[in-house]
């Protein structure tokens, strides 16, 4: 049994952070750049390392003195004075300015504007930076894909430059604000988030009385690796008594009980495609649990688990599944993964490893043991009281229901009728259900819940925030899409016009016009993400639309425009957009697999490139004996050195190791009937077409020519 003692004398990360004034991952890194062996902005701080920081930060405030008496001396003491006046002049401007938009937009909406207002920003920094546009991000949240259309660049830039900084990101996964600010600067924008009022909130509940909460734990590990059986066994033989039955609806989470406390798992689909919805998943989670195969060992989907895992910062515990098997090698797989960086606690490394076997259910008590002590070490702690606020998993189109979105509350309590806005959607908790389909009341921290009652579809990933009214909510709303709607439009004119100068210089690029109809917003992500990393030659998918729900008309008029083709993955087809199909002549395509849709446009974009022509080598044949026949001509009696001839099959005839003919195979027989082909070491007549100077000890190439596409 591990140590479940912690030492409560010793300092956070988070403590420190706020007495220096600084974030929890920059006092990280600073501590990892002194050379100290930090991971997490969860871990303890020796007095040995806030000695170290206290050092490295009065000495990095002496230089930053020292620069500043020296630019005194240069820019004397009047300059500096003017400075402050400008400064100080710019700032009455900006503020006079931002009163005009305000009272415009008030005369517009006809109502009054709520009584608190946002503090203006480090005024400062807009005079230093003058000239810098500013993005204000609503809901202090956006995909990669929003941010790249609100700075007017393709997604794939802002990828490239977020990995050139360290950070792993996918085109449709939620940035937080950090990153974000980062990305942001990076590309010559400063940004302006509109949490003021949740950050006020957020610190009085903070100062309350906080309580354990459930760790939220997410899944992961290659395919077939058994993630789906060992999630099926423990929530089938570890769920609470009075809900024990099969689970009815899928919602995207579920809890169990296990010795009194509870754990909450995320499903988190494990195909190679839904690397977003990880990725994602890993987000929200407090620990990932990472299965690998005691007789396979660490795979190509292993590995890119750990990397999202490090790079959300959340500890792992490796579960090695299958020790029931034979050729189970558990130590094998450990030395696989500590090439990964995860060393055995056993080996005076930090990553707890249980050898477990999904499949009998042996050690996943163990399992489930190390989540309750991991989870004590993190010290997990929430607030039932107050407003609930969380974050969306999944989101659909329920038949019965309408849109609906799975919920994880992470703080206060969420309850039937609570007003509430997701990202830029407003709603009102019409009906909460939890993992079994059941309709519940109330839902606590790091509880997941399917909640009814959503305007329209939020976007996964979104943050879910509960208002006192709902006057205050719906203007929350408004104006997080009146922003978000400005912003795109900018970035997309911007786009538009790139993109036309791209192919004015480069020429038109080839392109299969898609759009894709999901049965939830997590598989239309997944299958654009896959589709945007498609590429055969220079041919590639262009997406004109993804979205959730039925085929509409509205989506085959729009692939009729231009010219592409409809894919539907797990959704249904409106009759009238059926009938519109037909009459334009639009194909709609439907699947249940994600491979097959896959392999399908793989097809497509073949399709629409220019085949290679290739030679392909059949067999060698040599000519034995010639034979006229009347009315036929010269026969070749032949012997099958190597490989096959076929009928139809072109032949290359060398004599002497030179190239005297080529031509076609015309007729192939054997004992005088004719066969499509003849095996080597077998007898055959060969008539070639268009030759008759056939001679003995003649060799013949037989090949064939293919069309190949380069992928």
């Amino acid at each position: 049994m591990r140590n479940k003692d912690i030492d409560k004398s010793q300092k956070k990360i988070g403590d420190l952070a706020r007495k220096y004034g600084l974030s929890n991952t920059a006092l990280v890194s600073l501590l990892q750049e002194l050379g100290f062996d930090i991971k997490s902005p969860k871990a303890s701080v020796t007095p040995e390392m806030e000695k170290a920081i206290k050092e490295k930060l009065s000495k990095v405030r002496n230089q930053e003195r020292q620069l500043l008496e020296r630019k005194k001396k240069i820019w004397g003491e009047e300059e500096e004075e003017k400075e402050k006046k400008v400064a100080k002049k710019k700032r009455e401007r900006m503020k006079a300015e931002e009163r005009v938009k305000k009272t415009l937009h008030e005369m517009e909406k006809g109502h009054e504007r709520p009584k608190k207002k946002k503090p203006h920003k480090k005024p400062k920094e807009e005079v230093e930076e003058e000239g810098r546009p500013i993005l204000i991000i609503p809901g202090g949240r956006l995909t990669v894909q929003e941010f790249a259309k609100m700075i007017g660049v393709e997604p794939v830039e802002v990828v490239q430059k977020a990995f050139s900084m360290g950070m792993l990101v996918t085109i449709n996964q939620a940035l937080d604000e950090e990153s974000l600010t980062i990305l942001a600067d990076e590309f010559g924008y400063d940004v302006s988030f509109e949490e003021e009022m949740v950050e006020e909130r957020e610190e009085e509940i903070e100062e309350g009385e906080l309580e354990p909460r459930p760790p939220v734990v997410a899944v992961m590990g290659h395919v077939d690796h058994g993630k789906t059986t060992l999630l099926d066994y423990i929530r089938k033989s570890h769920v609470a008594e009075n809900e024990f039955g099969q689970i009815t609806q899928h919602i995207g989470a579920y809890q169990v009980e296990y010795e009194g406390h509870k754990i909450t798992f995320i499903d988190t689909p494990g195909h190679e495609a839904f690397t977003a919805m990880r990725a994602r998943g890993a987000q929200v989670t407090d620990i990932v649990i990472l299965v690998v195969a005691a007789n396979e060992g660490v795979k190509e989907q292993t590995v890119e688990a750990i990397n999202h895992a490090k790079s959300a910062r959340v500890p792992i515990i490796v579960a090695i599944n299958k020790i029931d098997l034979p050729d189970a090698e558990p130590e094998r797989v450990k030395r696989e993964l500590s090439q990964q960086g995860l060393i055995p606690e056993e080996w005076g490394g930090d990553t707890i490893m249980v050898e477990v076997s999904a499949k009998t259910g042996q050690n996943v008590g163990e399992l489930l043991e190390a989540i309750l002590i991991k989870a004590e070490e993190l010290e997990l702690r929430s607030t039932s009281k107050g407003l609930a606020k969380g974050v969306i998993l999944e989101s659909k189109l329920d038949k019965g229901k309408g849109p609906v979105g799975t919920v994880l509350v992470q703080r206060g309590t969420l309850r039937m009728r609570d007003y509430f806005v997701a990202g830029t959607v407003f709603g009102r908790v019409r009906a909460m259900y939890n993992e079994n389909g059941e309709r519940i009341q109330e839902a606590g921290p790091s509880t997941p819940v399917l909640v009814q009652g959503f305007e329209e579809l939020p976007e996964v990933g979104d943050k879910f925030e509960v208002y006192e009214s709902d006057n205050e909510a719906k203007k929350v709303a408004e104006e997080r899409r009146a922003i978000k709607k400005q912003q795109m439009a900018r970035g997309e004119s911007i786009l538009i016009l790139k993109k036309l100068e791209e192919r004015i210089k480069s020429g038109e690029l080839k392109e299969l016009p898609v759009v894709i109809k999901a049965d939830c917003r997590g598989s239309a992500e997944a299958i654009s993400d896959s589709l945007a990393n498609m590429q055969v030659k220079d041919v590639k998918p262009y997406i004109l639309y993804a979205g959730v729900g039925a085929v509409t008309e509205g989506d085959v008029e729009l692939t009729y425009t231009a010219q592409g083709v409809v894919l539907a993955f797990n959704t249904n087809i409106d009759p009238r957009a059926r009938e519109k199909a037909k009459e334009l002549g639009v194909t709609i395509k439907v699947y249940r697999v994600i491979y097959d849709l896959l392999e399908d446009v793989e097809k497509m974009l073949k399709g629409l490139i220019e085949p290679v022509l290739k030679e392909v080598e059949l067999g060698t044949v040599e000519v034995r004996q010639v034979f006229r026949v009347p009315k036929v001509g010269t026969v070749a009696g032949c012997y099958v050195l190597n490989g096959v001839v076929r009928r139809d099959a072109k032949v290359r005839i060398k004599r002497e190791g030179e190239v005297i003919y080529e031509g076609k195979i015309s007729s192939l027989k054997r004992f005088k009937e004719d066969v499509r082909e003849v095996q080597a070491g077998y007898e055959c007549g060969i008539k070639v077409e268009g030759f008759e100077k056939i001679k003995a000890g003649d060799i013949l190439e037989v090949y064939t020519i293919e069309e190949v596409f380069e992928v």
